[in-house]
């Protein structure tokens, strides 16, 4: 069978990734609390304020359990809050020139509605090439962070489907490598984070997967269960504002992500398409927005709408038991006693002994 190399460079890029996992079972306890970050809203898309801990009910693998915690929070009534930051991404890695001026725009505009007054502290960051991210400092003056983006040079790198499998690779690692070293930044932050990662998303490496053996599974498996556990513990939800990025992309792939959405629970269900951009987005309770992103107004209506996830939620937390097994995938699903209503949160957790 023959064998495609931008799987040795995907494979490589994960190694650090599998060591956590692998180091996060040595030092689970036995017993953990779990928490959770939950958003309600209606049909609109309104976030739903003034729910109590009676109205929601946690399931665990479809087995409903008792909340140990339960906290509110709405930053416009001046509720008691954790520390929230919102972190907009500029992804100059896996966009063409004229999108990433597109996404700069975009970004702009957002930071520059309403006067410039940002609900909760914002901060952009630019991933591109270059190993070093350029990022501002959390702000919720609007009008001095859309001056640094004014200033920022991404160093574009275009890297598009003419390069072949080795350009796909390529865009893949160095996606990877942003989150990581994104993830790693903010993780010494209390409190919630939320990524809005503007982007045509990275490849979702599908076509490759017949060509996976069980040992790059393998390696892939304990990459999927370590960035989950990584992002849940320091309680960071990513987002994926969708441009339309490399060339000849058709509009069907946009949705491609959808068929990779369940959780991997063993080795053999583990390919690179689990660590999509989107995947995880929707795996961390954020959202795909990939409707019509082409101009900047799109774009900035978009991340107003991720951001707004900041404003109005709930935090509950509950006891997880010890797992027959390291790295056991559980299903969460969280419900709200009132109809027509849509709640947002994560979709799974891994359980150890």
């Amino acid at each position: 069978m023959r064998r495609f190399p931008w799987f040795f460079a995907i494979w490589y890029c994960l190694l650090p990734i599998a060591g956590f996992a692998q180091q996060e079972a040595r030092n689970s306890p036995a017993v953990r609390d779990i928490t959770l970050d939950v958003v309600v809203t209606d049909k609109a898309g309104t976030p739903i304020r003034g729910l109590q801990q009676n109205d929601f009910t946690l399931l665990d693998n479809k087995e409903t359990r008792p909340l140990t915690s339960f906290r509110a929070v709405d930053v416009q009534a001046g509720t008691p809050a954790p520390y929230i930051e919102v972190v907009v991404v500029i992804d100059a890695i896996n966009a063409d020139s004229l999108k990433a001026t597109s996404e700069r725009e975009g970004v702009r505009k957002f930071l520059q509605s309403n006067g410039g007054k940002l609900a909760v502290p914002v901060s952009v960051v630019v991933v591109s090439d270059n190993p070093t991210q350029i990022r501002s400092k959390p702000s919720t003056d609007g009008n001095a962070q859309a001056a640094l983006v004014d200033q920022y040079v991404t160093g574009l790198r275009t890297v598009n489907e003419s390069q072949g499998n080795y350009g796909v690779a390529e865009r893949f690692q160095m996606s990877m490598k942003a989150l990581a070293s994104l993830a790693g930044y903010e993780a010494v932050k209390p409190g919630r984070k939320l990524f809005l990662w503007i982007s045509p998303g990275w490849p979702l490496l599908l076509s490759g997967s017949s060509n996976v053996t069980s040992q790059e599974q393998e390696r892939i498996f304990q990459s999927i269960v370590a960035l989950s556990t990584q992002l849940r513990q320091d309680h960071i939800t990513l987002y994926n504002i969708e441009t339309r990025g490399v060339g000849g992309t058709s509009t069907g792939e946009y949705y491609d992500y959808e068929q990779c959405l369940k959780g991997v629970k063993s080795r053999n269900q583990a390919y690179p398409a689990g660590l999509s951009l989107q995947v995880l987005s929707v795996q961390t309770g954020g959202r795909v927005f990939n409707q019509s992103n082409d101009l900047p107004a799109d774009i900035a209506a978009e991340i107003a709408k991720g951001a707004a996830d900041a404003g109005v939620f709930y935090v509950l937390s509950f006891a997880s038991d010890p797992s027959d097994r390291v790295n056991e995938y559980h299903s969460l699903e969280v419900k709200v006693a009132r109809p027509g209503m849509t709640v947002r949160t994560r979709t799974g957790y891994y359980a150890q002994p």
